[in-house]
């Protein structure tokens, strides 16, 4: 194919034609189009020339030129593609560095290996403009839900036409059995919007729990202008779901709003969902209030929420387990993505045994240490006494306040629990110098014998193996293993040794041994949160 004056008009029109069907830039076609000239001028001219191509924008006029780049010197690598100075000057008046000396050439024949070539580079260029328009299109519009139409299916995976381009709906992000058929109309969540070398970069969502939430967005005009938030939301995709709302304003019930009149706001958006169950939920500053909330339809008899460690117990009627935990434990599931907290449910009947349990412990363990009988030892235990050391340091006044306790009985219990601590602690530090432990480790502020034997039992009998341990391998914490929270306990943690405490502990022995400068000891103590292992991910 020649380029001759009966075709060159036909360039630009091909060019106005591809853009238009492609959406893109019709300069982009046009360089394409240069490119492809070029380089089959190189096939015929030499690759090692430089040979550029020009198509007027106007006229469509294709130019093929030359051109060598002046060089210095030593930096001559291409002498087809490249000039020194002095050869310059037959050429330019005062050439310098840099100046090109470009020479027009004759058009070239486009054969057919370099017409079937430069096809493939127009198409590839092509793709990309357009993958980078749709790109530029949609990257803002993530988060957002856009409808489109189902163009074709591969591989479970369901490709569809969103307007100006294409997104792609992967199998684990279809509800339950959805199936879609060429040409249905389809609602989606822009997950994703993000650059890929080949292939869709839209990438769609019927699952993730902001898809509901803005469904909600778009039914309830209250959540839209701000009055209502949605402040959680949790998904069993397709069975059932779990969301909680505030409302800002007094006078609006932020459920009833969402429910509207009849169920008809909600309804719409159970039918988008395939029938997928909704309990929206008053969301409530008090974790436990809010807990309580996100339980229904069942009912609570009491909550008990252990802050440090994250968790939090659920006391609910015998007849009420089995509605709490929800079918294959759906509901408690649910709650627990809600609240971001593990809980633990048991019934009335399970909390009082193990009530019962803790209180025949410490009674045996008041008989025992301290040489007293069984109704003493209960009236320890019911005054709130759980350990030794409460019994043993406690001011006298304490168990003076117990009924038929006199200052000879208070005393006579102290002295008691001190030398039986003291006893304890001294066979403990007998076992830790058995097992190793040297005197700089004993000598340590802060160590009982107690934690010096433990500490021993796990491999740390010196000051400066206690310096490289981490705080939460001391004082325990939280990991999250594939979703699931998983205890990691810490070697001190029996003896509610805090994180805190623990980092403050490595840090002071680091500085001991000349590891830290004192003057890092202030700013390591504040970011004793930011080291606890509840934030890692396994």
């Amino acid at each position: 194919m020649a380029i001759t004056s009966a075709n060159q008009l036909e360039l630009l029109q091909t060019a106005e034609a591809v853009a238009r069907e492609k959406m893109i830039d019709p300069d982009l076609v046009i360089q394409a189009m240069e490119e492809t000239l070029a380089r089959a001028a190189k096939s015929r001219y030499g690759s090692e020339l430089d040979i550029r191509v020009n198509i007027d924008r106007k006229t469509g006029r294709a130019t093929f030129a030359r051109v060598r780049t002046v060089m210095e010197d030593d930096l001559i690598e291409n002498h087809h593609a490249q000039l020194t100075v002095k050869q310059a000057k037959n050429y330019l008046a005062d050439p310098q560095i840099g100046d090109e000396v470009i020479d027009e050439v004759p058009p070239v024949d486009l054969g057919r290996i370099a017409a079937q070539s430069g096809k493939q580079v127009l198409l590839q260029r092509v793709r990309e403009a357009e993958r980078d328009r749709q790109y530029d299109e949609f990257k803002d519009r993530k988060g957002t839900i856009i409808n489109g139409v189902v163009k074709r299916e591969e591989y479970g995976n369901v490709i569809v036409d969103v307007g100006r381009g294409e997104g792609i709906l992967r199998r684990n992000e279809k509800i339950g059995r959805e199936a879609y058929r060429i040409g249905d109309r389809i609602r989606c969540f822009i997950k994703d919007v993000r650059r890929e070398a080949r292939g869709p970069q839209v990438f769609l969502s019927r699952t993730d729990p902001q898809f509901m939430a803005e469904l909600f967005k778009m039914e309830v005009p209250e959540i839209y202008d701000g009055i209502i938030e949605i402040k959680a939301v949790a998904r069993d995709p397709g069975s059932r779901a779990k969301i909680a709302v505030i409302s800002y304003d007094n006078s609006i019930d932020p459920v009833g709003a969402c429910v509207g009149m009849r169920g008809s706001r909600v309804q719409a958006v159970v039918n988008e969902l395939q029938g997928e169950k909704i309990d929206i939920i008053p969301w409530n500053q008090d974790q436990a209030t809010f807990l309580v909330n996100a339980l229904q339809p069942a009912e609570v008899s009491k909550v008990v929420i252990d802050e440090e460690a994250g968790k939090i117990e659920v006391v609910v009627p015998d007849e009420q387990l089995s509605l709490a935990i929800g079918r294959r434990g759906q509901n408690v599931r649910l709650a627990s993505q809600l609240t971001g907290l593990d809980i633990d449910i048991m019934t009335e009947a399970e909390e009082s045994a193990r009530r019962q349990a803790e209180f025949a412990e410490r009674t045996k363990l008041f008989m025992d240490t301290l040489d007293v009988d069984e109704m003493m030892a209960q009236l320890l235990v019911s005054e709130g006494f759980g350990n030794l050391e409460e019994v043993a340091y406690v001011e006298a006044d304490e168990l003076l306040s117990i009924d038929g306790f006199d200052e000879g009985t208070a005393a006579e219990l102290q002295a008691r629990a001190r030398d039986y601590l003291e006893e304890q602690a001294r066979k403990a530090l007998e076992n830790a110098r058995g097992m190793g432990v040297e005197e700089s480790l004993i000598n340590f502020e802060g160590l009982t014998p107690q934690m010096l034997e433990a500490l021993a039992k796990d491999g740390i009998k010196t000051l400066e193996d206690f310096a490289t341990c981490a705080d939460w391998e001391l004082a325990g914490g939280w990991t999250t293993e594939n979703g699931q929270r998983k205890k990691d306990d810490g070697i001190l943690e029996t003896f509610d040794v805090s994180l805190e405490e623990a980092q403050t502990m490595v840090m002071t022995a680091r500085v001991m041994l000349g590891w830290v400068d004192p003057t890092e000891m202030e700013p390591a103590a504040g970011d004793a949160e930011d080291s606890e292992p509840e934030e890692a991910e396994a």
